[in-house]
């Protein structure tokens, strides 16, 4: 054997070796997002995060797929009902007091869930806006809740299957996420879901900040904490601009 061959040979076997180690130890799925804060300040209008990862297997039709859902922070909300009075006055009629229901609200995927998932599975993880376990207590009409998410969607704050998940070279994907001027601050999760066959056979979880800073920060501040405080500075500065906007017609 020449020496170049009792060289070749164990190099060979190395490689192959740590080859065999990376199959091994390659996940199936990984996820990552472009940043993981978010700042609000006074001039805030909204924001745009990107999720993006690879596969083991390629993506698309007759291979993987992927789902992505981002969840805010819960607050509980009442919808209520207007009903009017002798047909000139509208008061306040029947309401439903939800719990628990999520800020924001963001699913999007190589498909839409309902097509590559069965329906229990997709229920059970709340994947969609009828998918979401949405209690209440007070009037249980179905009218409610279908108002609750015409009002979260008109706002930005729902969102479903808006985007599709883009694809590169079969394996690479991401997806941008567009948060409104209207969302709330807080920690928000985002779940990155591999589905293979019509089961979820690996996922990942992410998160991200949302906060408030500088000017925006502190009137939040006074606003939770010294409500009174904050409502006289309201009227106040009310008050001088009503008083200016007069001034500056009656010169006009």
């Amino acid at each position: 054997m020449t020496r170049r061959a009792r060289f070749l040979g164990p190099l060979l076997v190395a490689l192959l070796l740590g080859s065999a180690a990376r199959a091994q130890d390659a996940l199936p799925l990984v996820a990552a997002l472009s940043q993981t804060q978010v700042a609000v300040t006074t001039g805030f209008t909204g924001a745009s995060l990107t999720v993006f990862g690879s596969t083991e297997d390629p993506l698309g039709p007759g291979g993987d797929e992927v789902l992505v859902v981002a969840r805010g922070p819960t607050r509980p909300i009442v919808v209520r009902r207007k009903v009017p009075i002798l047909g000139v006055i509208w008061v306040n009629g029947p309401s439903a007091r939800f719990g628990e229901v999520p800020g924001f609200y963001a699913i999007a995927g190589t498909r839409p869930a309902w097509q590559i998932l069965p329906e229990p599975v997709r229920q059970q993880n709340g994947l969609g806006l009828d998918a979401l376990p949405l209690t209440s207590t007070g009037a249980r009409s179905p009218a409610f809740r279908a108002a609750l998410l015409e009002l979260e969607g008109r706002n930005g704050l729902w969102l479903e299957d808006v985007t599709p998940i883009e694809i590169r070279g079969s394996r690479l994907f991401h997806l941008r996420l567009d948060l409104p001027a209207s969302v709330p601050t807080g920690d928000y999760r985002v779940e990155v879901l591999l589905v293979r066959s019509r089961r979820i056979v690996a996922r990942q979880d992410l998160a991200f900040g949302v906060d408030r800073i500088g000017t925006a920060d502190r009137i939040a501040s006074v606003a939770d904490n010294q409500p009174l405080i904050y409502g006289i500075l309201c009227v106040v500065l009310a008050t001088l601009a009503g008083w200016l906007g007069s001034v500056l017609f009656r010169r006009g």
